[in-house]
């Protein structure tokens, strides 16, 4: 492949993966290629060239997710409230899209059994931004007097974000008036005055 197909091949992954990714996060229904495929300016065809499955679509979106999630703890500097600040904003900033990726992760898992060399893939990134993190999880517990494990930590964190990606994004918190940045932070200093 000479570099200007090499080019627009990845230009074009990246414009599928883009387009469908808001896609998912703004519709209430399932992707439908066609309409990934109109959006893009591809034939059908063509968009099922680049990728073979809609499995393999959304473990590539998840994948590209997991990746923005690691070069978030890849930044950490040193500090447990500036991290935990910025993932949960991350994730919270725009809840639909925590919401909907948990989803998309939960419904693929059970769903697909042919594509492992991408389930390992997202996997490893997500081994790594936890490894990353572990030690300044570790002291931040010291700290803290916490009898938690960090695996346990972890798992409060992420039932703490969910939870709360869940109220923001219901009709009822939209309706209620709520300020979302003050209720952002609230969650923050929950997960860290563990």
């Amino acid at each position: 492949m000479n570099l200007d197909k090499q080019q627009k091949h990845l230009i074009n992954i990246h414009n599928i993966l883009e387009v469908a990714e808001r896609i998912i996060i703004k519709n209430e229904q399932e992707l439908v290629v066609s309409d990934l495929a109109q959006q893009v300016d591809l034939a059908k065809g063509t968009v099922y060239k680049y990728i073979k499955s809609k499995n393999q679509l959304y473990l590539e979106i998840l994948i590209q997710n997991e990746k923005r999630l690691l070069a978030i703890t890849m930044q950490h500097d040193g500090n447990m409230h500036n991290y935990l600040s910025k993932y949960m904003k991350y994730h919270l900033e725009n809840s639909l899209r925590t919401i909907k990726f948990h989803h998309l992760e939960e419904k693929t898992t059970n769903k697909e059994r042919n594509l492992n060399t991408l389930f390992q893939e997202l996997y490893v990134i997500r081994e790594k931004r936890i490894l990353a993190i572990r030690s300044l999880a570790v002291t931040h517990l010291k700290l803290r007097n916490s009898a938690l494990s960090v695996s346990d930590y972890f798992s409060y964190i992420w039932s703490i974000t969910y939870g709360a990606a869940l109220l923001i994004s219901s009709n009822r918190c939209k309706q209620s008036g709520l300020d979302k940045e003050k209720l952002i932070n609230f969650y923050i200093d929950q997960v860290m005055n563990i």
